[in-house]
């Protein structure tokens, strides 16, 4: 059994409340977390998502605008992200 950081739990808080609809760049994320520069440890830390219902990572996206990683896959996040918006 592994323990989450504290880093990590700051993560999923911050992610757990993007509301359905919205976004937030992984920069932002790391901002809200207190860390910043640890924008590609946010994409790290959401790869390993323990609760896809809790933890809407679908919700966080590449400050350049394209949809970045996705446990499921790239296609899958962009349906869900539609998905929401309708």
């Amino acid at each position: 059994m592994s323990t989450r950081t504290k880093f990590q739990e700051k993560i999923y808080k911050v992610v757990s409340k993007i509301p359905k609809g919205e976004t937030l760049t992984y920069k932002q994320v790391a901002e809200l977390a207190g860390h910043p520069k640890a924008y590609r440890a946010v994409g790290n830390i959401l790869n390993k998502n323990p609760d896809l219902e809790k933890i809407p990572c679908h919700r966080v996206v590449r400050s350049d605008g394209k949809t970045g990683g996705y446990i499921l896959g790239e296609k899958k996040k962009l349906e869900l992200l539609r998905g929401e918006l309708l």
